[in-house]
């Protein structure tokens, strides 16, 4: 290679580490896409019109469930790594990856920016169980073993894990019942068709309030804001459970530093404000703690760990 080609080559290597410099520092200068796959889309909304306030851009949020979470993904993975096309990524994920391994890495193929806010999942019995705690709950499954039903929203689902590890850490024999999704698991638990089931915050509290369901615990590490009263299960003789259902931000692969570190910014800016911890609390959500994207990345990785264990130890399977 002669002087003058180096000479343009390294020109040409420091125009374009320029020019992505500058665009990471302009960020944002047009609309933000937020794809949301399976379940809510309320956390997307929230954080994202945060954005918008904060930098005058909009931010459009779109649902694409199909393929339990697939489409949703693939889209992202497969955009450009700018910061405008992001994932509102669920627990859902973590277990896809271990359960029904699809055409993307969650690791490889994504920039972790942040977790937004998680919601615990409240165990639920029928009334007519005779079990007021969750030590009670375990008594009573070990001495009618192959008896109790626990409902869920479908094989592979958050739900669904949350009971097989319960099962295994309990060491019971209680039988798994897949429903289509929640709210036909749930109508049938308050109707005594199942004993139990773990049920997500947003439509397990109204339930409990109105005596229809009795609570016994919460599935996540720490008590929750959102029902201060019940013990988690890990404080219930089963140390070490947790089960969240939470939402986080991710950017495709290769997405500069200076723009995930701009988004995470904006993240645990907002994660601060009042208002939007009202309004999380409102949609039955907790603020996740703040958390940079190294944290968040090292999340997933712990989550994926997590449901292998359960997976392996269980024999859970979509079928």
């Amino acid at each position: 290679m002669t002087r003058i080609s180096r000479t343009v080559v390294a020109s040409l290597v420091l125009q374009s580490v320029f020019m992505l410099a500058a665009s990471a520092q302009e960020y944002p200068v047009k609309p933000i896409r937020v794809i949301v796959g399976p379940g809510p889309d309320i956390v997307g909304r929230l954080f994202g019109q945060k954005f918008t306030e904060a930098w005058g851009q909009q931010v459009v949020v779109e649902t694409r469930p199909g393929g339990g979470g697939t489409i949703a993904a693939e889209l992202v993975a497969k955009a450009a790594p700018d910061g405008y096309v992001l994932l509102l990524a669920s627990a859902a994920y973590t277990i896809n990856a271990v359960m029904q391994p699809g055409s993307f890495d969650l690791i490889k193929d994504f920039s972790p920016v942040a977790l937004c806010a998680s919601a615990p999942f409240v165990l639920l019995v029928h009334p007519s169980l005779p079990a007021r705690s969750v030590q009670e709950l375990v008594a009573l499954a070990k001495s009618r073993p192959g008896q109790i039903y626990y409902a869920s929203s479908g094989n592979g689902t958050p739900p669904h894990l949350a009971g097989e590890m319960f099962k295994t850490m309990a060491r019971i024999n209680i039988v798994h019942v897949p429903y289509k999704n929640a709210a036909p698991a749930l109508i049938d638990v308050v109707g005594g068709q199942v004993q139990m089931m773990f049920a997500i915050t947003s439509i397990a509290l109204g339930q409990v309030h109105a005596g229809k369901v009795r609570g016994l615990g919460v599935s996540s590490a720490r008590r929750s804001a959102l029902v201060p009263d019940l013990p988690t299960l890990a404080e219930s003789g089963l140390p070490n459970y947790e089960v969240t259902g939470w939402n986080g931000l991710l950017a495709p692969a290769g997405t500069p530093r200076t723009v995930v570190a701009k988004l995470n910014a904006e993240v645990s800016r907002a994660l601060k404000q009042p208002d939007l911890i009202q309004r999380l609390s409102g949609s039955s959500y907790d603020p996740a703690a703040l958390n940079t994207p190294e944290q968040f990345g090292e999340y997933l990785r712990l989550e994926i760990a997590k449901w292998a264990k359960v997976v392996k130890e269980s024999g859970a399977k979509i079928d």
